[in-house]
């Protein structure tokens, strides 16, 4: 079962509306183009509702950190050259 989460390579703001295509395997396009749709025909409710998901909602997928070991024989590096 998939979870709902936010999308950080098919974004325009915050991710949402790609999470949300994501998860429902819709054009994340049509998404935004209804949020935008009910936004204005919803005075600005649907908005607000994208800022709680914005803030609610976990982005996916994790930062992976390479950590390079340093070898204790190796000199100290220098300056750069010109």
């Amino acid at each position: 079962m998939k979870s709902l989460t936010r999308s950080r390579d098919d974004k325009w703001i915050g991710g949402v509306c790609g999470g949300i295509g994501q998860h429902t395997d819709i054009d994340p396009n049509l998404i935004r183009v209804a949020a935008v749709v009910l936004t204005v025909l919803g005075f600005g409710t649907v908005l607000i509702a994208y800022l709680i998901a914005w803030m609610l909602v976990p982005l996916s997928g994790r930062t992976v950190t390479v950590v390079t070991p340093v070898d204790p024989t190796d000199p100290a590096p220098g300056p750069p050259s010109p």
